[in-house]
């Protein structure tokens, strides 16, 4: 069966200093781009048969930058709508919500366009994206498991692994659905900028094999 590989984008102004960032256009710092480009070779020898990114920015040029070729556009890889949170820090939150918690607590109300979202309506989101991508990763399923026949877990046969290039928190919250667990078990799975996380299968059932793996 092929694997499932994550990739969030290289860091921004926004991530580095902790400020939630969901459909404000951030681009990627000097670093942001070089930690892009580190992720070539730990991509280099995967044989790749489907490439998704979000519609925002940061994620596109961070799959250019990696060297991921033909990606399309998956409107449901958007990150988490912040609401009224957007471009807070956690730390500025505590001032007035102490102890708050985005996976426990959800977010402050925004306006009509950004009204924010729930664990449970980012996982219906993601539930369409792994419902969508389902064909191509059984596509090899009668072959050997990845680990076993080929080096560095590339697909031996078969349409080859999904690649999707998004953001911290939906990729959280899609990891969690993959495994089957609730939305907001994406609490679980930290997630830091330009890494790359795989998940794969053990005795027929989803499992992670590497989790965010940095250059």
């Amino acid at each position: 069966m092929s694997e499932l590989v994550l990739i969030r984008h290289g860091e921004t102004e926004w991530s580095r200093s902790g400020k939630h960032t969901s459909w404000t256009e951030q681009p990627l710092t000097a670093r942001g781009e070089d930690q892009a480009r580190a992720l070539r070779p730990l991509l280099a020898e995967r044989k790749i048969g489907l490439v998704l990114v979000s519609p925002l920015g940061r994620a596109a040029h961070t799959a250019r930058l990696a060297g991921l070729d033909g990606a399309r556009t998956e409107p449901d890889l958007h990150e988490w709508d912040y609401g009224g949170y957007e471009g807070i820090t956690t730390a500025e939150i505590h001032r007035t919500r102490p102890g708050w918690n985005l996976w426990t607590d959800g977010v402050a109300p925004g306006d009509a366009e950004h009204p924010g979202e729930s664990p449970e309506q980012i996982g219906a989101r993601v539930d369409r994206v792994l419902a969508r991508i389902a064909p191509e990763l059984d596509a090899d399923d009668s072959a050997p498991d990845a680990d076993d026949s080929a080096p560095n877990g590339a697909a031996a046969s078969g349409g080859g692994d999904v690649v999707l290039v998004a953001h911290g928190h939906v990729l959280r919250v899609l990891t969690a659905r993959r495994l089957g667990l609730p939305p907001a078990a994406g609490a679980l799975f930290r997630l830091d900028t330009a890494t790359l996380s795989r998940l794969g299968t053990e005795h027929g059932r989803p499992a992670v094999v590497a989790w965010n793996v940095g250059s």
